[in-house]
């Protein structure tokens, strides 16, 4: 039976993809900084019908200890790490780059960028050590395709340096024997508490309403994307993947549709 890692799985996009493996059978590590949100979703993936088992390891990737931890966890409780999930993120207040305090600036590179590169140098470590190798998956956002946006500098440059780091990584893993694999996933934009809080919930983001108004058009709901990046994980054989869900393509359709496609992801908030 197959295990599976994603770091920051309590809730979000993380915690439905949990649900879909937990569907698909896999044995299942889950991931938070919150002990108590932790437990929560390790009963609520326990409850759903799936012939694998599902444990939790709290831990931050922000420390290199932690992620060790982690995969130690994972690699004594099952065996083996087959699919490895970089998934854990904050979002930046969206202010410009001289009103960020150097915590706040610190936080989002430790956890966006450096989480996902620790989390795959250790992931790889550990599935070199595996016959059957493995795969290591890391999360794009907005700034991996050069996107920019006022108030989310750190937050894009993070993504963007992801992005580089990933295709990199995999042509690395490949120069290596290409046991190991790595690839890319791309959600789009998600309706969740990411999108209106920053830095894990500490503080809330006043979006523009130009801002509101795209993600209207272009927004879903976590549980719609994770579908879509799940099924390309389990199909997936290749190294250097990139699972996208919003393409170029479905992005034109819902501008042109968007008339008579009205959404309002935001009403609660009016």
């Amino acid at each position: 039976m197959k295990t599976v890692v994603i770091t920051g799985s309590t809730r979000g996009l993380g915690f439905e993809m949990a649900k879909l493996f937990r569907k698909a059978g896999w044995n299942l590590v889950v991931n938070g900084v919150s002990e108590q949100r932790l437990a929560q979703a390790v009963q609520t993936l326990r409850a759903l019908e799936g012939a694998g088992e599902v444990e939790g390891c709290r831990g931050s990737v922000a420390s290199t200890e932690e992620l060790q931890a982690l995969v130690d966890f994972a690699a004594q409780r099952f065996g083996a790490v087959d699919i490895w999930i970089n998934n854990a993120g904050v979002n930046q207040p969206m202010k410009a780059i001289w009103e960020l305090s150097e915590q706040e600036i610190d936080a989002i590179l430790d956890i966006d960028l450096r989480g996902a590169v620790m989390g795959s140098r250790l992931a790889a470590l550990q599935m070199e050590k595996q016959p059957q190798g493995g795969y290591i998956y890391n999360l794009e956002g907005y700034g991996s395709n050069d996107a920019m946006m006022l108030g989310l500098n750190m937050y894009g440059t993070s993504k963007r340096a992801v992005t580089h780091f990933t295709q990199a990584f995999a042509r690395e893993l490949a120069e290596r024997g290409g046991k190991v694999k790595a690839g890319r996933l791309s959600p789009g934009i998600m309706i969740t508490d990411f999108t209106v809080k920053a830095l894990g919930g500490k503080e809330s983001i006043a979006l523009p309403e130009k801002t509101k108004k795209v993600y209207n058009i272009l927004g879903d709901y976590p549980d719609v994307v994770a579908a879509h990046l799940v099924k390309g994980m389990l199909e997936n054989t290749k190294n250097n993947a990139h699972i996208e869900w919003l393409t170029g393509g479905k992005a034109a359709w819902r501008f042109m549709t968007a008339a008579f496609n009205k959404r309002d992801f935001f009403q609660d908030q009016a």
